[in-house]
């Protein structure tokens, strides 16, 4: 193939990963980012010495970080440095019942033994059936371009379509399995990180049990911004070339071809565009009304995953109740799912997530301190200001600090709350979405934005609105699906 320009709208996952791989295909690639790092969403902030990862903080599906590295012949070891962390995460159902969920497979037996009869027996039957579905959707579906209900709808997804339960919710499959609430929570709380319910979250999502439980969680060292670093870093020994500060302003177009993204800075000529940049504002936003694949009324009509409030705090002293990564769960939930999906209002009793990296890594905050974030999940759309946020947060943190048993705001040395409309400021986040679409039946597969534009012969798109979905690992096997793609059209 003679030398093409690839335009890469976005540096976050997706832009970073996909610009690597249009450079392995021979593509001259550039990367516009309106933000001043890369990262997007993975952003890292630094104040007095507390360093926070701004978004995501689970590591997890390693071999799917392994992999791609190993296209380019490189070892993810040489970049940065992996921690499997002990225990995964820490549970907390109220101040006086607390449990770990680790790598011991006897232990977690143990744990949800503890939960009902038999408990033990059915988490190694719901793991058995859980690993089953994550190979199935690896080898068969994953790395998958879906351009056609007929091509998803093939033989081999009518055979295992019903071994992976792609037609009943989560909820109702893990209720086969177990009755106590709190083995439920576990089993079903990831569906928030893939911004859906487990009311509503097709039963083939339980592949996620199998992720946590048996490949584990991990870390690695200094931060997720150390994993944006080195997509960067190998971006840059690929030949990328990053321009920081500089937001598309619209895509040029001759006929039906794009032919390069204008932006405050010049125009930046291109034989193919992928947009990382958050999918409805890039088709509302940066196209014409009739060049639009995805117009506002389809956006309308959809699923959004949730939105969260989010506090970075620096506390001038150790947490030691705290894991790395810990969860609390209310004991009727799906009030906070009502509030998130059906009745959108900020929530009363919300289920929260707390990281505190520090609690392994020493490097991310002073010495004798901890690095705190707090996350709580909220409906997209719903009205921001700095009073509802101070009272949401007031809120959290009084039942937080009785949750740990000690005062942690009389100790904070940093505070930040980051919520709806930064998302929408920083990232052109539709209604302020943390996470794009939701993963529902009908927002599944072929039923996502496609890969490739509809209406433009070379304008394609990666991220988390596309499939295979939501999630770091999701968006790196997008970059992978859609490079694949634009190689085969423009070779």
């Amino acid at each position: 193939m003679a030398e093409k320009n690839a335009v890469v709208v976005g540096a976050g996952f997706g832009g970073l990963t996909a610009a690597s791989l249009l450079a392995r295909q021979g593509f001259r690639v550039t990367v516009l980012e309106k933000n001043e790092m890369p990262g997007g969403r993975a952003r890292v902030w630094e104040k007095d010495g507390f360093i926070f990862d701004m978004g995501p903080s689970w590591y997890l599906m390693p071999e799917v970080f392994e992999s791609f590295f190993a296209l380019f012949g490189r070892n993810l070891k040489d970049y940065y440095e992996l921690v499997k962390l002990d225990p995964f995460y820490r549970v907390f159902f109220s101040p006086q019942e607390v449990v770990d969920i680790n790598s011991d497979a006897a232990h977690n037996k143990e744990v949800f033994a503890g939960f009902e009869e038999k408990g033990g027996e059915r988490l190694s039957s719901y793991l058995d059936m859980a690993r089953y579905k994550y190979d199935t959707a690896m080898k068969e579906f994953m790395y998958v371009h879906y351009h056609s209900l007929k091509q998803f709808m093939n033989r081999r997804m009518v055979t295992e379509g019903l071994k992976l339960d792609l037609l009943s919710p989560l909820d109702a499959h893990v209720k086969k399995y177990f009755q106590d609430r709190r083995a439920r929570q576990i089993l079903e709380y990831a569906m928030v990180f893939l911004g859906n319910s487990p009311y509503n979250a097709p039963a083939l999502y339980s592949l996620m049990s199998h992720v946590d439980f048996n490949l584990g969680v991990w870390y690695p060292w200094g931060g997720m911004g150390q994993v944006v670093r080195a997509l960067e870093k190998l971006a840059l020994e690929m030949g990328v070339k990053f321009h920081f500060n500089t937001p598309a302003a619209g895509i040029i177009l001759e006929g039906n071809r794009v032919v390069g993204v204008s932006t405050p800075q010049g125009d930046f000529p291109a034989d193919a565009v992928l947009v990382n940049a958050d999918y409805p504002h890039a088709e509302t936003e940066l196209l014409p009304r009739h060049k639009q694949s995805y117009p506002r009324a389809y956006w309308q009509k959809k699923v959004i995953a949730p939105s969260m409030l989010l506090a970075y705090l620096g506390v001038g002293k150790r947490i030691d109740r705290l894991a790395h990564h810990n969860l609390y769960f209310t004991e009727v939930w799906g009030n906070h799912f009502r509030q998130i999906f059906d009745q959108p209002a900020w929530p009363e009793e919300p289920c929260y997530y707390v990281g505190c990296s520090s609690r392994t890594d020493s490097t991310v905050a002073p010495r004798g301190c901890e690095n705190i974030f707090l996350l709580i999940p909220l409906a997209a759309g719903l009205p921001d200001d700095p009073e509802i946020r101070e009272k949401a947060f007031t809120a959290a943190m009084d039942h937080f600090e009785e949750l740990v048993g000690e005062s942690i705001r009389d100790s904070l040395r940093v505070k930040r709350l980051y919520s709806l409309e930064d998302f929408s400021r920083d990232y052109n986040a539709y209604r302020g979405t943390a996470l794009g679409l939701a993963h529902t039946l009908k927002q599944t597969a072929v039923y996502r934005p496609a890969h490739k534009s509809r209406k433009l012969q070379n304008l394609y798109y990666t991220g988390q609105y596309n499939h295979p979905g939501v999630g770091v690992p999701m968006v790196i096997i997008s970059s992978r699906v859609v490079t694949d793609l634009m190689g085969k059209d423009l070779a």
